[in-house]
């Protein structure tokens, strides 16, 4: 099952797609410069920079060709060539980043992640970054038949709506699961946001919930937990939160966060098994907390 393309003028955004390399699993452009956002600084307009990533199978050789083409959208790090590039590009998120680049007009700016690190954060959320921007609306330029590739963006858009459902009460809205999914890479639980962190959240949620619908419905319409009414644009919520149910959503998260959450409740020295930890959590009252803290 591939991500929904999601509709918007993809003309501008294949024709910079043009100027690269074209051995990529997966492009995408994200962010203001693609979906409106509200307030006086996420206006959608022509002057907004426009965001990609681009993921790689070789990214040593892609950087190769990409330095033949485009070596002028490099740093100096350019002089030391394509390995030491991809190597700096493990570090951290696991994303190496041109900025503020002249292409078509417009400046943009491209990040270049492996293929096998992106299926990694998808899974597992090592960091979240790239797994992140993905659980919100992006524009999918190119995707190619990499199945694994596939089945973890999938997997990451499930894992989101497990997550939230952890961190909501029995009862919310659509757009109360959208704000909580938006929130996962800022700072968790959107209640618990404040100040900019959370206007930031509202203003990429309120004018695209058309957009999140897309991304969520299939996911949302095969969720025995709720009942999503898509042409009604309604979602009934009725989330189980008994320690069964909440124990088998929490065996449900990516690993990354599985041991965050550990770590919290574990003492040191104990060493317990993940699972009991976890079944621990899900009978504590606050455990939406407990997974929000993590």
């Amino acid at each position: 099952m591939a991500l929904p393309v999601l509709s918007s003028s993809g003309v501008k955004f294949r024709r910079v797609l043009a100027h690269f390399p074209q051995e990529l699993s997966l492009a995408f452009a994200y962010g203001s410069g693609v979906f409106r956002q509200a307030g006086a600084a996420g206006g959608h307009g022509e002057n907004n920079m426009l965001d990609f990533v681009f993921a790689v199978d070789d990214s040593v050789t892609w950087h190769m060709m990409n330095l033949l083409k485009n070596r002028s959208h490099y740093s100096f790090l350019k002089v030391f060539g394509p390995k030491q590039i991809s190597s700096i590009q493990s570090y951290g998120a696991g994303i190496y980043y041109n900025t503020l680049v002249p292409c078509n007009g417009r400046m943009i700016k491209y990040g270049v992640i492996s293929t096998d690190t992106l299926i990694d954060d998808l899974l597992h959320w090592k960091t979240l970054y790239v797994a992140g921007r993905l659980q919100k609306p992006v524009k999918i330029l190119t995707q190619n038949e990499n199945s694994k590739l596939q089945a973890a963006l999938v997997s990451n858009l499930k894992s989101a709506v497990t997550a939230a459902f952890l961190m909501l009460p029995e009862s919310f809205s659509e757009e109360d699961l959208y704000m909580q999914i938006a929130g996962l890479s800022y700072s968790g639980d959107f209640r618990m946001i404040i100040g900019e962190d959370r206007l930031k959240v509202q203003n990429i949620v309120k004018p695209n919930v058309l957009h999140f619908q897309k991304l969520y419905s299939n996911i949302l319409q095969d969720c025995p937990q709720v009942v999503y009414k898509h042409h009604l644009g309604r979602l009934e919520a009725s989330i189980d939160k008994s320690p069964e149910g909440q124990f088998t959503q929490l065996m449900a998260l990516p690993r990354t966060l599985q041991q965050k959450i550990t770590s919290l409740v574990d003492p040191p020295g104990k060493n317990r098994d993940v699972e009991e930890i976890l079944l621990q959590v899900a009978h504590d009252p606050d455990c939406g907390f407990v997974v929000h803290q993590g």
